[in-house]
C-alpha cells in the first residue's frame, strides 16, 4: 500500500518477477477492501505517510486483529521513526530509498518465519528428480547441478509447482507470475513455457502439457518437503 503509483508499480514488478502474486492499494480504505476480498494475504508492505489514515495506524489495526505480518516501507528513516514503526506492530522497517533485492530479502525473511512458526517450513519441492529450493529460488537437476533459469522462467515454474495437474490459462499464469504488471502479451507466457520445457527436459515424461484453447498443465507429481 502506497499512495505513490510509481512505487506501487516498482514493488509489484519486483515481487511479481520472483513468482509472488501482488495486490496493490493506494490508501488504507483500498487496502481493507483487498484484505476482505482475498482468501489469503501472506505479508503487507505499508507506506507510513498516507492521505487519510496513515500507515502506522493501519499497522496497529492489523496487529490488533491478527492480520498478516507487516513490512513498513517509508521515507521516514530516523532511528525514532524505525522504533515507532516496530512498536506499532511492524515486523520489519525499510527506509526509502531501498533496492529491489533488499525488499525481496525482507519478504523472504517474513515468510520464512511464518512457515517455521506454523510448523510448515516448506522450503524444498521435488519432481522427476529435480529439486527446487524455494528460499534460495534455485533449481537443481537429478545430478545436483544447478539449472540456469531466468527470473521469469522461475516465476512461471513456481506457479506450476503450486498448482500441479491443474489447467492454468495464459492469463492465470501471467497474473500469478507477474502480479499486476501484466502489460506483456500472452505470447510471453508461451515463450517462457517453451524455454522451461527445454531446460527441464526429462526423457519419456510429459512435463508441461498444452491444453488446446485453454492453457497449460504441469504433469509431474510434486512433493513438498518440510
Amino acid at each position: 500500500m502506497d499512495d505513490d503509483e510509481a512505487i506501487r508499480s516498482l514493488v509489484s514488478r519486483t515481487l511479481g518477477a520472483r513468482g509472488y502474486r501482488v495486490l496493490t492499494a493506494a490508501n488504507v480504505v483500498e487496502m481493507r477492501r483487498v484484505l476482505q476480498a482475498s482468501e489469503r494475504i501472506d505479508v503487507v508492505i505499508l507506506d507510513i505517510m498516507m492521505p487519510g489514515e496513515d500507515g502506522l495506524s493501519a499497522c496497529r489495526r492489523l496487529e490488533e486483529t491478527g492480520g498478516p505480518p507487516v513490512i513498513l516501507l517509508s521515507a521516514l528513516g530516523e532511528e525514532a521513526d524505525r522504533i515507532l514503526g516496530l512498536e506499532s506492530g511492524a515486523d520489519h522497517y525499510l527506509p526509502k530509498p531501498c533496492g529491489a533485492r533488499e525488499i525481496l530479502a525482507h519478504v523472504h525473511a517474513v515468510l520464512r518465519r511464518q512457515r517455521k512458526s506454523a510448523g510448515e517450513d516448506r522450503t524444498e519441492v521435488r519432481f522427476l528428480g529435480y529439486r527446487v529450493d524455494l528460499d534460495a529460488q534455485e533449481v537443481f537437476n537429478a545430478e545436483g547441478a544447478r539449472v540456469d533459469i531466468s527470473a521469469g522462467q522461475y516465476a512461471i515454474l513456481r506457479v506450476f509447482l503450486s498448482r500441479p495437474r491443474r489447467v492454468l490459462t495464459r492469463d492465470e499464469l501471467l497474473l500469478a507470475a507477474r502480479g499486476s504488471d501484466t502489460e506483456a502479451f500472452n505470447r510471453a507466457v508461451d515463450v517462457q513455457v517453451s524455454r522451461l520445457r527445454r531446460k527441464l527436459k526429462v526423457d519419456d515424461h510429459d512435463l508441461i502439457r498444452t491444453v488446446r484453447n485453454e492453457g497449460y498443465m504441469f504433469m509431474p507429481k510434486v512433493t513438498v518437503l518440510k
